[in-house]
């Protein structure tokens, strides 16, 4: 992964930009597609730690994510479609369809 160009890296200094990658990051897979063939991108490195417990990773951020994507995409990206109708946040078998549509 040497040599490489990187557009996030916790420097929020261009919140449209942070905002695009996080559209792409809560959008249905056609869609971030072409988001980042717009942005060039080559590689995705998604870090999750689920298995290990470890709370720094990306699915411990997505929320984040799509908050920021909201603030600069608000007809495409709503937060609380991303939340089950009990009001849980879930990255599992019951997370919520209706979030995908974008």
């Amino acid at each position: 992964m040497a040599n490489r160009t990187t557009l996030v890296d916790n420097n929020t200094w261009n919140n449209s930009h942070i905002a695009l990658v996080g559209k792409a990051m809560a959008s249905n897979e056609e869609n971030a597609y072409k988001i980042m063939q717009d942005l060039d991108v080559d590689y995705i490195l998604v870090i999750f730690g689920g298995m290990i417990g470890y709370s720094g990773d990306d699915i411990n951020k997505f929320l984040w994510m799509v908050r920021i994507a909201e603030g600069e995409h608000p007809q495409d990206i709503q937060e609380g479609r991303y939340f089950t109708a009990e009001g849980e946040y879930r990255v599992d078998g019951r997370a919520p369809r209706r979030c995908w549509i974008v």
